[in-house]
């Protein structure tokens, strides 16, 4: 199975999770592919950063005795304000693809504070990306800055971050990547990270049906399509992550169009944090349990059997251009149990589902 969006810590927040740790608990669980986003500290967005990173993720793997047959790991370089940055990714990106296997751009800021929400700043990197041919991934946090509330979040009332932080910023940041990307050529692939509400699907499933010079994916978590905001109630700024989780009757149909195949794969966007940093209101939750239990749960609801296969990592490989992988890496393991991947202090899975 295949994790398109994690965030494995190590270096300066070893503390949270170490490269070892993180691509070690996800394989037991047989999660056998990881692609990292590059919001780690310090982070992925030049070329001594990414070598750093290769070179230590290798390392791990060999600690773990796993080779290229056993695991898939890839980066997503950051793109930033500067052009010269985002010049130098496009030659990492020809350099090291697979390894590197495209950009991620934060629509609105998140944590790692790496936002350009300015939508002219926005607009000049997909000028940039046009320009130069770039065909492969951008995958996006879509969340517009300027429909957000900060004011309104309280961390003494957990569910106001999901006020702070409504579904409307979501919509309204994937309809601007949209129009960013149309009136500049793009002609990549532009994936949406971690879709939570299902309004969003809707416009990007209708968006598919048009005639583009470019690609659109769209990918949900564990906890958007598994939680909702009633969870918040039990378990506080445990579940606090951006975006949030929304009402449960969002949730379901969320849900359903997972399994209607409306969504194109499954991310688990796993983001540990030490315990004293989620009672201080840190966003993100460990994923790989949920990315376990989404599947079994997906299993126990009759869903096709070749459209899981894509859920799990064969639409994500053929989409980067990794079609020739062995199918074993989107394939349900014999074994598919959520406890080898609960090696958190917390499990934000583990109250709801046996």
């Amino acid at each position: 199975m295949i994790d398109p969006h994690v965030h494995l810590r190590d270096w300066e927040q070893s503390n949270k999770e170490t490269l070892l740790h993180g691509i070690g608990t996800a394989y037991r669980s047989g999660i056998n592919g990881l692609f990292e986003m590059p919001n780690t500290s310090p982070v992925l967005t030049c070329r001594d950063a990414i070598v750093h990173r290769i070179a230590d993720a290798g390392e791990a793997l060999k600690k773990l005795s796993l080779g290229p047959g056993d695991i898939l790991y890839g980066i997503y370089t950051g793109l930033t304000h500067d052009r010269e940055q985002r010049t130098e990714a496009l030659e990492l990106y020809d350099e090291f693809f697979p390894t590197v296997i495209g950009f991620k751009l934060f629509a609105g800021h998140s944590t790692g504070n790496m936002g350009i929400t300015e939508e002219d700043a926005q607009r000049a990197i997909y000028r940039q990306l046009a320009d130069s041919g770039y065909e492969g991934i951008l995958a996006v946090h879509c969340e517009k800055e300027s429909l957000m509330h900060p004011e309104l979040w309280d961390i003494d009332r957990p569910e106001t971050h999901g006020d702070a932080r409504p579904s409307v910023a979501e919509l309204q940041s994937v309809k601007d990547q949209l129009t960013h990307a149309i009136e500049t050529g793009f002609s990549g692939t532009l994936h949406i990270c971690h879709v939570s509400h299902p309004d969003t699907v809707e416009l990007i499933k209708e968006i598919k049906s048009g005639d583009l010079c470019f690609k659109i994916t769209c990918g949900v978590t564990p906890h958007h399509a598994l939680l909702n905001n009633d969870d918040v109630d039990h378990n506080g700024n445990l579940m606090k992550m951006n975006p949030p989780l929304r009402d449960r009757a969002s949730q379901l149909k969320l849900y359903s169009q997972l399994i209607h195949g409306d969504i194109d794969w499954i991310e688990s966007d796993h983001a540990p944090h030490t315990l004293e940093d989620k009672r201080a209101g840190a966003s993100g939750i460990p994923g790989f349990t949920g990315y376990v239990r989404l599947v079994q749960k997906l299993l126990a609801d009759k869903i096709d059997s070749e459209l899981l296969k894509d859920l799990i990592g064969r639409r994500f490989l053929n989409v980067i251009g990794l079609s020739g992988v062995d199918n074993r890496f989107f394939c349900i393991p014999k074994e598919l149990d959520p406890k080898k991947a609960d090696d958190y202090p917390w499990d934000p899975f583990r109250y709801l589902l046996t």
